[in-house]
């Protein structure tokens, strides 16, 4: 499989389904980007390092996600609106294994 469908639903509330690539070494923050769902300059301000949380979303669906890093905790203790379900976009590779997956984009802060 290349692509696998995304369901992002945007900071407005707007469902959106995307196809992402699995052979670019994109993450999903990337993707967030590269289909324009935030306004430029208000998700991954940090260039995708998990230092600055621009990039924090919900996991929706019952995916198995890589699992969370050191930085990417330290990162999202420190965040507004962190819930139980939170991830950094840009922490999460684009795999087959996403495929279905769903997420909403946490407000910005």
């Amino acid at each position: 499989m290349q692509d696998v469908s995304i369901y992002i639903t945007d900071r407005e509330g707007a469902q959106h389904e995307v196809l992402a690539p699995t052979d670019m070494a994109m993450n999903l923050m990337e993707v967030v980007r590269s289909y324009e769902l935030a306004p430029e300059g208000t998700i991954g301000v940090c260039g995708g390092m998990a230092m600055c949380a621009s990039c924090q979303c919900y996991i929706t669906s019952d995916h198995q996600l890589n699992a969370k890093e050191y930085d990417e905790d330290a990162m999202l203790s420190e965040a507004f609106y962190v819930r139980d379900n939170s991830r950094l976009s840009c922490q999460i590779p684009i795999t087959e294994d996403l495929h279905g997956l769903e997420i909403t984009l946490a407000q910005e802060v």
